[in-house]
């Protein structure tokens, strides 16, 4: 079994730097050594979430993804990755969070032990949309590699044409192509594709559940429990 929690980062410090760790390791086998969204300083900003997933004693984290809002000391890490190449990026974030709050998904990894058992990637872009109920947004914004273009589509995503070469840029080297996306409705998710959809409202509305996820290996256990912890909520520790 796989568990999949949701924590305030500046409140447990271990979890993050295990989160972190993770990320660098996938980053380095795919010989990426220089990403915005690989800082640290986000681990002392309390406008910062993790996402993760572990196993069932949590002694291994097989994947993961932070959720930034916007606001915080801070900047979104899109900002960070595309300012010199388009700084049209400040005022577009500056108007939406204005307009009722706004923040990004990132730091999407995934262990390659767990590949092909159901709860890839997708599985986070479900996560992520799921608890953004529970955060002061109005819209989401997201900065993905080719490799997780068609999720981000599949959960609700559409393409920032307002930005870069209609929402393209080359990053992190010359030979890899990343797009901006925007979540336009992160509470009704009328784009999202109606299977995901289904999915990410299920998980919305009874955060605390247990799915088998199936994929091209086999089915997987997997335990959700989707309820932001944060330390000062309650005595008990996070993972339990």
């Amino acid at each position: 079994m796989l568990k999949v929690r949701v924590f305030k980062a500046i409140e447990y410090p271990e979890e993050c730097l295990q989160y972190i760790a993770g990320h660098r390791k996938v980053l380095e086998a795919y010989g990426v050594t220089k990403v915005t969204s690989a800082n640290v300083d986000w681990m002392y900003e309390p406008y910062t979430y993790i996402i993760t997933v572990s196993n069932d004693d949590y002694t291994k984290m097989y994947g993961g993804c932070r959720i930034q809002l916007a606001g915080g000391s801070v900047p979104l890490p899109i900002e960070s990755a595309i300012n010199n190449m388009d700084p049209r990026i400040y005022g577009i974030v500056k108007d939406l969070a204005a307009a009722g709050g706004t923040g990004e998904f990132c730091g999407l990894w995934n262990s390659r032990e767990v590949a092909g058992w159901g709860i890839g990637s997708i599985v986070l872009f479900r996560v992520v949309n799921a608890v953004l109920d529970q955060l002061p947004v109005t819209t989401f914004l997201g900065f993905c590699a080719q490799t997780t273009f068609r999720n981000s589509i599949r959960t609700g995503y559409q393409i920032m044409t307002n930005i870069g070469n209609q929402g393209t840029f080359y990053y992190p080297k010359e030979d890899l192509i990343a797009t901006a996306l925007i979540l336009n409705d992160p509470l009704e998710l009328k784009s999202a594709h109606p299977e995901d959809k289904e999915r990410m409202m299920s998980l919305r509305n009874n955060p605390v559940q247990t799915i088998v996820e199936k994929g091209p290996k086999g089915e997987m256990q997997v335990d959700y429990d989707l309820r932001i912890m944060s330390a000062a909520m309650s005595d008990l520790p996070l993972f339990r």
